[in-house]
């Protein structure tokens, strides 16, 4: 332990102010909070009828990214990219239940990159895959490189998982599923990783030590449980969701189409259904939020908001009820768009919306130039610290999704990419291309494939130049990753325990 010095004007201070100066480190730290399935259904972000005035005032206090999507809009995949700065085709990790080492063994990823530069990096909750609910309470597919220390919270919603109600007798973390909990905000999972959060801030602001703090949640993803209070907040009439047909789904290409009908249970869902279960996810990003906003209280009270950055977002986006799909995997916005939001005391351009097009694995050279450190070599992303002082810069002028669906045990291999205007998403599936776009001008919702339309033969063969530019890109392999593993096999899944009524 370190012997503390005080001098003559130290103590004179003590006597006079009644408290000891501050051990704050002038480093900065970060504060990083991750949302599980969350898309863009904020207040922050437009959505008039989101009540989440915690991550509203986090925007108004920062940036709001606004065109930020993911690499890969699944849990897993997405994860470890966030965490190592690279492309899925980098990163070899494509699939669920993979551990990050089992296929880029040699990577430095962002926590490990803190604990180099002796800082300490701490986990709470979910930050690489979990299965939610059944890993909640254990590690999951952590990556023990990356932490010093880590807490894996359980709450009431996994004891009481047995009381679900949902789309199929038997559930999975792929099934909707939904429940009015009794009981408080600390009996709930994220409840409890808020607490130990706050905890953690509590230590560091005692002892001066400069950390890397991530705060993984584990809602909005299903079941979708929160305390009856945060669904009393809405009222189903207020809710709609689009519908959908088979005369839609010929409009654009086969794989494409079979992404928004991978569930079958989720398919043309009674209307008063679905908008039970609308408001049930809007219920739980409620009380997510009411979570995320503890810890912002305490971040504050213990004065680390000096020299903490908070960075706040999604592992992916949310269908709900979209193009006839609920829950992600597809190539639509509604699933790689997810919300994005840094406030600091270096991000002087605060309360301003960034409408340029941003990914994920921008994150990881983005927090190096906050806290001044080199980013290792083979990081791919781009930093966003320019938007820190000025909204006239562009990092980027596309950003890059990949997902693989399989048909009939074939592989069609999709990419799509976001400018400010216009999505194209590239399919192949047995040797042949098709493909999609989009005029977010006139057509937000993506519902038009305007890929054989004659007006925008010039768009789409401009476009499809920049996707093969982007796609080869990605593909390279970095200097400095070292090994690169294909085709690791997922962790084997052992018997999934049920918590039954006693």
């Amino acid at each position: 332990m370190k012997l503390l010095k005080f001098s003559f004007l130290t103590l004179l201070f003590i006597s006079i102010s009644g408290s000891k100066p501050s051990r704050q480190s002038n480093k900065m730290n970060v504060l990083f909070i991750i949302a599980d399935d969350l898309n863009c259904a904020l207040g922050a972000y437009g959505d008039p009828i989101a009540i989440t005035p915690n991550i509203d005032k986090l925007a108004k206090e920062g940036l709001l990214f606004s065109n930020t999507h993911v690499q890969y809009p699944l849990c897993g995949p997405s994860r470890v990219s966030i965490m190592t700065g690279l492309y899925p085709d980098q990163t070899k990790s494509k699939k669920l239940r993979l551990y990050v080492r089992q296929t880029i063994p040699n990577v430095i990823t962002l926590g490990q990159k803190f604990r180099m530069e002796n800082y300490h990096s701490v986990r709470v909750g979910k930050i690489y895959h979990y299965h939610n609910p059944r890993d909640i309470g254990t590690a999951g597919h952590d990556d023990s490189y990356t932490w010093d220390r880590t807490v894996n919270p359980y709450g009431r919603d996994k004891i009481e998982e047995y009381k679900l109600n949902g789309l199929k007798p038997k559930l999975d973390g792929g099934t909707l599923s939904w429940f009015k909990a009794d009981g408080s905000d600390e009996e709930q999972t994220d409840g409890i990783g808020a607490t130990e959060t706050i905890n953690f801030l509590d230590e560091f602001s005692k002892s001066g030590e400069n950390f890397f703090l991530a705060y993984g949640l584990y809602r909005p993803h299903v079941p979708f449980v929160a305390p009856k209070k945060y669904f009393d907040l809405y009222d189903s009439t207020d809710f709609t969701v689009p519908q959908s047909n088979d005369t839609y789904l010929k409009t654009i290409p086969e794989p494409a189409a079979i992404s928004v009908r991978s569930k079958n249970e989720q398919v043309d869902l009674e209307p008063d259904l679905a908008k039970e279960i609308k408001l049930a996810y809007y219920a739980t990003t409620s009380f997510m939020d009411a979570q995320i906003g503890r810890v912002l209280d305490k971040l504050k009270a213990t004065g680390l908001d000096k020299n903490t950055i908070v960075v706040f977002t999604s592992d992916h986006g949310y269908h709900l009820g979209e193009h006839g799909h609920w829950q992600k995997q597809t190539l639509f916005e509604d699933a790689t768009r997810v919300p994005l939001i840094i406030s600091g005391p270096n991000v002087t351009n605060n309360n301003k919306v960034i409408d340029s097009p941003v990914e994920l694995i921008d994150l990881y050279p983005t927090i190096m130039d906050v806290v001044d450190f080199q980013s290792p070599s083979f990081v791919s992303g781009k930093s966003l610290f320019p938007y820190f002082s000025s909204s006239d810069v562009s990092v980027r002028t596309s950003a890059l999704t990949e997902l693989r669906v399989i048909i009939k045990d074939k592989i069609a291999q999709g990419y799509g990419i976001q400018t400010n205007r216009y999505r194209l998403n590239q399919w192949r599936y047995k040797g042949e291309f098709s493909y999609e776009l989009y005029d977010h001008k006139f057509d937000k919702f993506e519902l038009e494939n305007l890929a054989n339309n004659v007006d925008y033969l010039s768009t789409k063969d401009s476009l499809v130049n920049v996707i093969k530019y982007r796609i080869s890109e990605a593909k390279i392999k970095p200097l400095g990753l070292g090994k690169q593993i294909d085709n690791a096999m997922p962790s084997f899944e052992p018997k999934r325990f049920f918590p039954k009524q006693k």
